[in-house]
């Protein structure tokens, strides 16, 4: 008997995490994506949209981009979305919103971050803090439909 997974059905993960200033450092997004796949999962991943408005060493490339249509389609990608995996090697405003703008609308959220103390509204709206990847597929499959 073959089985067909409907995408519909997937649950949706938004990979969330600092883009300003580490425009050339997103290597963590093929990581979580990587893990997502194996899961089945689909991914949401607004740096694929976004990369192509970063050009090289441009400062200050978001003034640039109309800011309401900016975050909100990264506000449309949260409402889509189940689960966010937020990925915190340093803050960020833009991740530190997202990340409160999906537990508000009663999202399922992982931080992945290995600062010492982080702050108490970065914890207070995650389910899971973990300090490095190694978890992340664990703790994914807890908290889908995969169990």
């Amino acid at each position: 008997m073959l089985l067909l997974v409907d995408s519909a059905m997937k649950e949706k993960v938004f990979i969330s995490g600092p883009i300003l200033g580490m425009e050339k450092q997103q290597e963590y997004r093929q990581t979580i994506t990587d893990i997502l796949n194996r899961l089945g999962l689909e991914v949401i991943d607004p740096w694929l949209r976004e990369k192509v408005l970063h050009k090289g060493d441009e400062r200050c490339w978001w003034d640039k981009v109309p800011t309401f249509d900016f975050i909100q389609r990264d506000l449309d990608d949260a409402d889509r979305c189940d689960i966010m995996v937020v990925y915190l090697p340093i803050l960020s405003a833009g991740a530190c919103m997202e990340l409160f703008y999906a537990k508000r609308k009663g999202k399922k959220i992982i931080v992945v971050s290995e600062i010492e103390c982080l702050s108490p509204w970065i914890i207070a709206h995650s389910d899971i803090v973990l300090k490095s990847f190694d978890q992340l597929e664990y703790e994914l499959k807890k908290i889908s439909d995969l169990t």
